[in-house]
């Protein structure tokens, strides 16, 4: 079997709907471009309402025989698409940095965490149990059931395109629901050759399916009345409307929204750890994951030696096509990106931040129609410039000064966002301060990236997030089933 079969270079991905691959009701198509050669691999479909309503109909008529299926079988479905997954890692991981333009080892560990929650949601007939007590009052027994709703649509961006919409996905299906994944219109072709597996798994027609398409594709899943709830991740004035909009018309929702991460660095911190995991951190995908860390604040008197030690390691980084050995960090997505992040380096400019090192005017030889950023870092940023408080997404750097770890934390406060946040220290008192004070859904201790594993919820508080509960873990299954109490007595 050759996965990616079907992405053929310029050619048109069709949806999988009801188990069967097809073209029909696209109200048009758009290209999909390796960023890193500006080259079409492939198109998009955009699907009309009336795929929308196609591929829910199904899904829903599907959902009465598939919640039926004990769990013990269901699961059956995600084991044999979890050892399917581990033999075409490699092959789907090169098509994430194809569409993507991350390296091939950032594609690879995406590809990683895709399994890890399909291996966890195989655990479905224990995580899924409800509970009883027995008397109650006397005779009377009292237990709560969870039990799935009926169809779920995921709205997937395009950082992560093989494994965000299997935050979900697994635990939807292995709790009795049906499921409609829509990629991102720019990086579809990864969940393409995942569909693949999935038919080779042979999981029944219409329990899980795939429409592609763009925004008024995303607003007919939302505003269906056949889908009971919607999962997304993007960026926060997104995932705000699709909260309010969801929400309108009586779905469950959680909608994961952007970040502006702080990294605080104590005195005490092992200098050369914590630069390390910083420049990982904030450069790792080109600085596009939510979880990056793109705001610095150091703290006392290692200041200086802390911003020139992160430019010396920063500089080290090698820019190029993801594909090449040896390479540290890709392009951004696109070429629309790539002029914003070169804006926010030119208003870092004139804001006053101190571009210690630059990555405007800097080419990838070779690969000058590649949409590259090379990394910068800003140093003596105020917290009220654009740089410190906004989202860029790009790998851009700042460093703010604090004069102690109550000013620092005054500063986080201050941020709309509460995604991840970072301490770096060996004091115990510190580290287990900070983590309780800060509003932050995932804080790091010495991590520069604080990702929680597949048996974790993925967390996100404040503007990066909206709905009560998260994806991944127990808090997935929690969304995707709905707790029914019943009390009874024999007489």
């Amino acid at each position: 079997m050759v996965v990616g079969a079907k992405i053929v270079t310029k050619g048109k991905l069709p949806n999988y709907v009801g188990g069967e691959w097809h073209t029909e009701s696209a109200d048009g198509y758009l290209p999909v471009r390796n960023p890193a050669l500006d080259e079409v691999i492939a198109e998009v479909p955009l699907s009309s309402r009336a795929e929308v309503n196609r591929a829910a109909q199904i899904a829903k008529k599907a959902y009465v025989a598939w919640s039926d299926t004990p769990s013990v079988e269901r699961v059956q479905y995600l084991f044999r698409l979890k050892h399917l997954l581990e033999e075409h890692k490699e092959d789907i991981a090169r098509i994430v940095t194809l569409e993507h333009g991350k390296t091939l080892e950032e594609a690879r560990n995406e590809m990683r965490r895709t399994i890890e929650n399909v291996e966890v949601a195989t655990g479905i007939p224990s995580l899924m149990q409800g509970r009883l007590l027995q008397d109650v009052s006397r005779g009377m027994d009292q237990e709560e059931i969870r039990q799935p709703l009926g169809v779920f649509a995921m709205l997937a961006p395009f950082n992560f395109p093989a494994m965000v919409p299997w935050w979900f996905a697994p635990h939807a299906l292995a709790t009795g629901n049906t499921y409609i994944v829509k990629p991102s219109e720019q990086t579809p072709c990864s969940q393409q050759a995942i569909f693949e597996l999935i038919e080779k798994a042979g999981f029944p027609k219409g329990v899980i399916n795939l429409v592609h398409g763009s925004k008024e594709t995303a607003n007919a899943l939302i505003e269906h009345p056949d889908i009971e709830g919607i999962s997304f991740v993007g960026s926060t004035p997104v995932a705000r409307a699709i909260y309010k909009k969801a929400a309108e018309f009586g779905k469950r929702v959680q909608a994961q929204g952007g970040a502006k991460n702080y990294l605080v660095v104590l005195p005490d911190a092992a200098m050369k750890f914590t630069v390390d995991s910083i420049v990982s951190s904030a450069y790792g995908c080109a600085g596009q994951r939510c979880l990056a860390g793109s705001a610095v604040l150091a703290i006392g008197d290692k200041q200086r030696a802390l911003s020139e030690q992160l430019v010396e390691a920063t500089a080290a980084l090698k820019v190029g096509y993801g594909m090449n050995e040896g390479i540290d960090m890709g392009p951004v997505i696109s070429r629309k990106q790539q002029e914003r992040v070169l804006e926010y380096l030119d208003i870092g400019a004139k804001e006053g931040a101190k571009p210690v090192l630059d990555g405007r005017n800097k080419k990838v030889k070779g690969y000058d129609k590649g949409y590259f950023v090379h990394p910068t870092v800003f140093d003596e940023v105020d917290p009220s410039m654009r740089i410190a408080r906004e989202e860029i997404f790009g790998p851009v750097l700042s460093v703010t000064h604090a004069k102690d770890i109550e000013e620092a934390l005054k500063i986080v406060e201050q941020n709309p966002y509460g995604n991840a946040i970072s301490l770096y220290t060996q004091s115990g008192k510190w580290a287990r301060e900070f983590k309780m004070r800060v509003r932050c859904g995932n804080v790091g201790i010495n991590v520069g990236v604080a990702a929680a594993m597949a048996f974790f919820p993925f967390a996100g508080m404040k503007d990066s997030f909206f709905g009560d509960l998260h994806g991944q873990g127990m808090d997935a299954i929690r969304f995707f089933t709905d707790a029914k109490v019943v009390i009874s007595r024999w007489i």
